[in-house]
């Protein structure tokens, strides 16, 4: 698991060890507008995104803290069923192609994921 030195102050999402390959966990983030957030690990690296369809804006989990597909590769919509790379963000598959989720600042911090303040504004 990568760690950043950056100190930006930011939201507490988890600790980074309840993070396991192929599984999400969603969060309610703080700041001017409140949103739902996701995290996601690949490899080394933690990933966040808004929780949101780029076309309906419909939220992506299929229920609480799922919103990978069945083989766990891809992030998917559970509305419509497009998919995304976990890696970018970006649509591969739908009536979406092309756009890309909003990726979200963190840090792991001490085996703590942050949500940066950068994300929060």
């Amino acid at each position: 698991m990568k760690t950043l030195n950056k100190a930006a102050p930011g939201q507490v999402l988890c600790r980074a060890e309840e993070l396991a390959e192929q599984e999400t966990r969603g969060f309610a983030a703080v700041g001017v507008p409140p949103r739902d957030v996701f995290v996601v690990l690949r490899g080394e690296s933690v990933l966040a995104y808004i929780n949101s369809c780029p076309h309906t804006g419909a939220p992506l989990d299929w229920l609480p803290n799922l919103f990978l597909s069945a083989d766990g590769q891809l992030i998917q919509c559970a509305l419509h069923g497009a998919l995304f790379r976990i890696e970018d963000g970006v649509c591969v598959a739908g009536p979406c192609a092309g756009a890309r989720l909003k990726r979200q600042a963190i840090e792991v911090r001490h085996g703590v994921v942050v949500l940066l303040d950068d994300s929060l504004a």
